[in-house]
């Protein structure tokens, strides 16, 4: 059970269950009850729907019949092929599948004893960074005596029903579900991180190194419990599900349900390596219309594969929605891929562990700028960062960071004609090693990552960020916009990730006391050159160290070089204007490290806010000994404490 669970509209599973065995009736859930409203919000259905219970529709209904498989779904009327391939995909995994499906065992009908069957069942979903639990009753939309919506192939099977109702449920109505992201129901199945890939524009269909460099990623992500689904995007003119030559439908989800290395027989087939095919396997949630390319069921290819190979594939060759194709076929055929990753975030794992970190924030809009909430993209650079500020740090030398920016589900808004997803992304800023307050100027900072912005629900990027302290933007594209949203960073040492709500330091009691800053000086120590050497072969391994009062920040050292590149930035708040600001460049050594000469600089508001070059000089004021090399620096100074 997940450690904090929500009860969806506080509907208490077991306390319900309990009264309707009491009392000796069958559920009947007042908070989506049996009426056109759960089915619709706009359009009706073409004839009436009766509701029916599994008991009124076979003589021996089941949860599951033979077990869970991604084979037992069919779509039905409503137009969420998205949804059947996310329960497709979350069909290969017992772990995930029992997640959502809780004490499936105690859920299940029990024929010996019929007097604990109450009509209630409960589902749960990671809703908008929570578990939540979902209590439907086993009122199910007829038509002549059949399911209309996602239903089993086999007709006493009910799981795939029952489960497509309460996450319509939490939608609002079955309509909202009337087209969507199957990446979105995975995230909600699972809590897992969701990435789109558009195959055309990266050009996966023309280019065999990025094929096989995606080939590699989606076989580890599948391993690794990771759900993969695939689609066809509607170009203009076409329309949607239109069947292709080779057999795939447009604007349709598909589940991708194995990949694999084929090794073939003696007869050589050409694909990377010649003894070796890379195949895909998907599933059509119609259970019907597969590929007809190369490899299809009915290919004569499959002639030059093992019987032992086969059997190890599960290999089945007939009509029902399930097919082979070759990864290079597939990267042609194909425009879109979700990959949703299972993040490994436990400690006793033989993968590689993640470190995690979930905030959960808002977009607000705010007449006062210094409160305002809602900046828009960073095209608004009068408004940009006035946007919600999140700080994080890497510590290793550099790290793979994985960023997710999820807002909130507005299927349930459809009703009032708000149901699209906003466009948002963000953007990260090498910042200041040491700042701790919001970001009111871009200065001295480095914009080191820009995500996509799409109106998708989730927006993810991976990117290699170098050791420092960064400020993560999250923002609609558009200003004024205001919404909820979720943002999750994953890195391989804690992040320490947090916002930024103060604008300066605050005045407390201490201030009266010990003085209160009254002037900000941001500084960037770009580069030195020509430092005195330290070491036999003519190089040195130098760090800088900057002072202001009684702080001070120190870079990262540069190995071997007497003319290191640092980029490093800092900021003070200076309590004495007067206070001078010394950048000492130090040589790393194991016993005792040696001074290499400074800069002393009065950092005024009024000093020169472009790039400068100093002297290096010996320890002392502005007026000591010239030493050798020179260190490239810019800086900002200001009297106002929320300019910079």
């Amino acid at each position: 059970m997940p450690s904090s669970l929500q009860l969806f509209r506080d509907q208490n599973y077991h306390e319900l269950k309990d009264q309707c065995i009491q009392q000796r009736r069958l559920f009947e859930d007042p908070e989506f009850p049996a009426s056109d409203g759960s089915l619709f919000y706009q359009s009706a259905p073409p004839r009436k729907v009766e509701w029916k219970r599994p008991k009124d529709l076979c003589e021996d209904p089941h949860l599951f019949v033979n077990g869970i498989s991604s084979h037992d779904l069919h779509q039905g009327i409503l137009g969420n092929c998205w949804f059947v391939a996310a329960c497709s995909c979350l069909a290969l995994r017992k772990c995930l599948w029992q997640q959502v499906i809780p004490d499936f065992s105690e859920q299940e009908w029990d024929p010996k004893n019929p007097e604990k069957y109450a009509g209630i069942f409960r589902f749960r979903f990671w809703c908008f960074g929570e578990w939540t639990e979902v209590v439907v009753d086993d009122l199910l939309p007829t038509m002549d005596g059949r399911l209309i919506y996602c239903h089993s192939n086999v007709k006493n099977e009910f799981w795939s029903a029952l489960l497509e109702k309460a996450y319509a449920k939490l939608a609002g109505s079955y309509e909202a579900l009337d087209g969507g992201s199957a990446s979105d129901a995975i995230v909600d199945f699972t809590g897992a991180v969701a990435e789109s890939i558009d195959l055309v524009q990266g050009k996966y269909g023309e280019l065999i190194s990025k094929q096989m460099k995606l080939f590699e990623d989606l076989m580890k992500v599948h391993r690794r419990g990771g759900l993969i689904s695939c689609s066809i995007a509607v170009s203009s003119g076409q329309a949607s599900e239109a069947e292709t030559e080779m057999g795939l439908v447009v604007g349709h989800a598909y589940s991708v349900t194995a990949i694999r290395k084929l090794r073939l027989g003696e007869r050589l087939v050409f694909s990377f390596k010649a003894e070796k095919l890379f195949m895909i396997r998907l599933r059509n949630p119609w259970g019907k219309k597969e590929w007809n390319g190369a490899w299809s069921d009915n290919s004569e290819a499959w002639k030059k594969v093992s019987d032992s190979e086969r059997k190890t594939l599960g290999l089945v060759l007939e009509n029902d929605g399930e097919f082979w194709m070759t990864f290079e076929d597939w990267c042609k055929n194909f425009t879109d891929v979700d990959i949703c990753r299972i993040v490994n975030t436990s400690y006793f794992s033989i993968h590689k562990t993640w470190e995690k970190k979930m905030m959960h924030g808002a977009w607000t809009k705010n007449s006062e700028p210094l409160l305002n909430r809602s900046g828009g993209c960073f095209d608004n650079r009068e408004t940009f960062l006035q946007n919600p500020q999140y700080i994080f740090d890497v510590k290793k030398s550099e790290d793979k960071v994985l960023v997710s920016l999820q807002q909130e589900d507005r299927r349930k808004y459809k009703k009032e004609g708000r149901g699209d997803s906003i466009p948002i992304g963000f953007e990260i800023f090498k910042v200041e090693d040491n700042r701790s307050y919001r970001l009111h100027k871009l200065t001295v900072q480095e914009r080191v990552a820009t995500s996509p912005y799409i109106n998708t629900r989730t927006v993810f990027l991976r990117r290699i960020l170098q050791q420092g302290r960064y400020i993560l933007i999250p923002t609609t594209y558009h200003p004024g916009i205001t919404t909820k949203f979720i943002l999750r960073l994953f890195t391989d040492v804690p992040s320490k990730l947090r916002e930024l709500k103060a604008d300066k330091p605050k005045m407390t009691c201490w201030s009266l006391l010990c003085g209160y800053p009254r002037r900000v000086t941001q500084i960037k120590v770009h580069s030195a050159e020509g430092l005195q050497k330290q070491d036999r072969s003519g190089g040195a391994d130098p760090y800088v160290l900057v002072k202001c009062e009684n702080q001070n920040v120190r870079s990262p050292v540069q190995h071997d070089t007497t003319s290191p590149v640092f980029n490093t930035q800092v900021i003070f708040y200076k309590k004495n204007i007067d206070s001078p600001i010394t950048i000492q460049v130090w040589n790393s050594n194991i016993l005792c490290d040696q001074f290499l000469g400074q800069a002393v600089l009065a950092a005024s508001p009024s000093d020169p806010r472009k790039q400068q070059k100093l002297q290096l000089r010996g320890r002392g004021g502005r007026e000591a000994a010239e030493v050798p090399g020179h260190i490239t620096i810019t800086v900002f100074s200001s009297d106002d404490l929320a300019e910079l």
